[in-house]
């Protein structure tokens, strides 16, 4: 496609996104941008009402569209459907509950000039009140492995995108990280886009955390089983530290940052174990 005829589509998946959905349109709609861009958002089954606001939005702004992606569950099911329902030829994905911070768009479209698939970067203070720290890749490596992304801050070309089918739907979460290592054993080229920060929100209650943790531990060793051929590999030393320190951690959880840290490891972990038993592999 001629660079005159560029567009930039946005793809949210969501489900429940209320409140925080609003903060992060708004973030979205202030982002200046070289080329034409839309937003559109794919509801994956919500019920507490993020459809009708989302679709009140959208009466007023022409480039904010919601579809309905409730067919399957799953981020990446509804990250697909709203890429099947955008334009652009370049394709950026974010998460409802964090926030864009300014200059993330166009980071984006300045990384996707000279590569393929772009990954940006993460601000973990500023909407959980802890001290900052320097921006760092979220994922910037995962199993010893090729560089990745998380589909929370995530830009690829159509082209690219549509090659391998997009995400692949039986992962979730750590279809972010599939797509990323599939293109990339394609051939596509990656980057790091520095100057498009996203503000990640946690979310501070120990079952929340734990949740969450389990899920992505799980992932792994689906991750590893599909690519320990081509060079993916288990980290047995880290995983034993990890553990020593989860059975030494116990006596001080009366700390709330301490409970929320150990629910984060221990979820991990345990994902883990029950993913290498589904899976057949051990990835502890």
């Amino acid at each position: 496609m001629p660079e005159s005829m560029d567009m930039i589509s946005i793809v949210i998946p969501v489900r429940d996104g209320m409140p925080w959905i609003e903060e992060q349109l708004r973030a979205l709609v202030a982002q200046e941008c070289p080329i034409p861009w839309e937003i559109v958002v794919a509801d994956n089954g919500s019920t507490d009402g993020t459809v009708e606001f989302v679709q009140e939005w959208a009466r007023t702004r022409d480039n904010v569209t919601c579809i309905t992606a409730s067919t399957q569950r799953g981020a990446s099911a509804a990250r697909n459907a709203g890429v099947a329902a955008s334009r652009g030829n370049l394709l950026a994905f974010c998460d409802a509950d964090d926030v864009v911070l300014a200059g993330w768009l166009a980071g984006l479209v300045e990384a996707l000039a000279t590569a393929d698939l772009v990954a940006g970067v993460f601000d973990f203070w500023t909407l959980n009140e802890i001290p900052a720290v320097p921006i760092v890749p979220a994922a910037s490596r995962q199993l010893g492995f090729l560089p990745a992304g998380l589909g929370a801050n995530l830009a690829v070309r159509r082209e690219a995108f549509l090659s391998v089918d997009g995400f692949d739907e039986q992962f979730v979460p750590g279809e972010d990280i599939d797509l990323c290592w599939r293109l990339q054993l394609k051939g596509f080229t990656y980057a790091c886009a520095w100057s498009s920060v996203v503000a990640k929100r946690d979310r501070p209650e120990f079952r929340l955390v734990f949740s969450q943790a389990y899920a992505y531990g799980r992932s792994g060793p689906a991750l590893y089983r599909r690519y320990r051929g081509s060079g993916a590999r288990r980290n047995l030393a880290g995983a034993v530290k990890s553990w020593i320190w989860l059975v030494a951690s116990l006596p001080s959880l009366g700390q709330r940052h301490r409970r929320v840290e150990w629910a984060r490891a221990a979820g991990t972990r345990i994902g883990r174990l029950d993913g290498s038993l589904e899976h057949g592999v051990f990835f502890p």
